[in-house]
């Protein structure tokens, strides 16, 4: 049976609303935006879907795009609107598997023991919990696997690369099933509504996400679609990929290892940690919606496994100077995002901890503790620096033929900065004069010693 953890409560815990409160008190009207309100989320959810298929149309054995220019891209628009396109879009064996597939992740969430830890107290007076199996999830997924191929060896895993059109169109269209089915449930009574996703305007709304945290029963949806079928689906396409380059060439690229070993490990710290994942934006604040239900049935497994697919279609061999080098940065990224995070859970959990208790800190007027030494007196963000080193180290196994592998990167830089910049606004609100003060401390954002990082840091 399951255990139960027990957490104190945080100084950053919201206040409850009163249990008379009124619906418009409880779940009061967005007044601001963000992305750009509802233009932007017209971008998002037109634009979006149309790069994930992009890539899985036109990057393949034929080419892939050398760089960002528009001209290069010519060729592979063209490719859009080929006669079989749409047969290979509309592939309900492909479909099939992946619903399949993400049907098996919620028979383990369901199944599976894990003890149940608290989340963050809710503005009306709920502190919910959740059962953490993931790491179990993605152990028996694998097992699960190869108990299947122990007869059949690795050829029907070749599956995943010949539908590879049809498996990203299929996770479009689920992730579209999703969003709509949570918008709508999120109009029944009693539904505890995001603060940023409650604006009345129905597309930004769909978008960003209405219903803090979407429930059938004790089935939380968003902490699901948060782990499960993205990431394992990550791995288990990732493997898919290894496995075609070894039935291609007999053997597998040192910088097929690479990909396969940086991304693993990633996935498997993610499970091995998988409670922090409930003091995130996305559990803690943000609405279950479009962008988070696409971002992880989707954008994640179908993009972040570009490197894999693209070393199958053009496999490359390191010298050892050039796999000690990569492998050294992403050495030096995960200490970095790992040594930081542990250092900031540990001072918050437990702050009389012999390697937290000398940090130097501020207070707060609202009592929270923000750490102005060791790591994070480098930066504000210096886990995002850590983090963005690792997704270099994956991009570049595959050499620099193509600008496509090194999507992700360029992706996450964005992604980390638009990340930094929400985070300073919300805590330039809420602490103010506080802020400010910390600021002038902890100069720098993401950067240690990068003045242009510092001269933006309080704009």
């Amino acid at each position: 049976m399951a255990s139960s953890k027990k957490t104190a409560p945080s100084k950053d815990d919201p206040k409850p609303v009163s249990a008379s409160a009124s619906s418009d008190e409880l779940n009061p009207k967005t007044t601001q935006y963000e992305f750009l309100g509802p233009m932007g989320a017209f971008g998002m959810v037109t634009a979006l879907p149309v790069l994930v298929l992009f890539f899985a149309i036109c990057c393949n054995k034929t080419g892939y795009p050398s760089s960002l220019l528009i001209s290069d891209y010519k060729t592979y628009f063209d490719q859009l609107f080929t006669g079989d396109l749409l047969k290979a879009m509309w592939d309900p064996m492909a479909m099939l598997v992946y619903l399949g597939f993400v049907a098996l992740q919620a028979l383990l969430y369901v199944a599976l023991p894990g003890d149940l830890y608290p989340g963050t107290l809710l503005r009306n007076g709920e502190r919910l919990k959740y059962r953490m199996n993931g790491f179990t999830a993605y152990h028996s997924t694998l097992f699960i696997g190869l108990y299947f191929l122990k007869d059949t060896g690795l050829k029907p895993l070749v599956f995943v690369y010949d539908h590879w059109i049809g498996l990203a169109f299929s996770s479009v269209m689920f992730s579209y099933v999703v969003a709509l089915f949570v918008y709508i449930k999120s109009f029944a009574p009693g539904a505890l509504l995001a603060l940023g996703g409650n604006t009345g305007n129905a597309l930004y709304d769909f978008m960003i996400g209405r219903e803090l945290n979407p429930r059938i029963g004790d089935f939380d949806i968003k902490f699901f679609t948060e782990l499960r079928p993205g990431i394992i689906g990550w791995q288990v396409l990732n493997i898919c990929f290894a496995a075609k380059q070894y039935l291609d060439l007999g053997y597998i690229t040192n910088s097929m290892v690479l990909v396969q070993a940086f991304q693993t490990w990633y996935i498997v710290d993610s499970f091995w940690n998988e409670e922090a994942v409930l003091t995130t934006m996305d559990i803690t604040t943000d609405g279950f919606g479009y962008m988070l239900s696409f971002g992880l049935y989707s954008w994640l497994p179908m993009n972040y496994t570009l490197q894999a697919r693209y070393l199958v279609d053009f496999p490359r061999d390191l010298s050892w100077v050039e796999f000690g080098a990569i492998l050294a940065l992403n050495i030096i990224g995960y200490y970095i995002f790992r040594s930081s995070n542990s250092q900031k859970n540990e001072f918050r959990s437990n702050p009389s901890n012999p390697s937290v208790k000398d940090l130097k800190y501020i207070t707060t007027s609202k009592g929270t503790k923000l750490i102005t030494s060791s790591w994070w007196g480098m930066s504000r963000h210096i886990n995002y620096l850590g983090d963005w080193l690792m997704s270099l180290s994956w991009c570049l196994p595959c050499g620099f033929g193509s600008v496509v592998p090194y999507f992700y990167a360029i992706y996450f830089a964005v992604l980390l900065l638009h990340r930094e910049r929400r985070d300073d606004h919300k805590c330039r609100t809420k602490y103010g004069k506080d802020w400010e003060k910390y600021c002038e401390i902890v100069k720098y954002r993401i950067i240690p010693g990068n003045e242009s990082d510092q001269k933006f840091a309080t704009t």
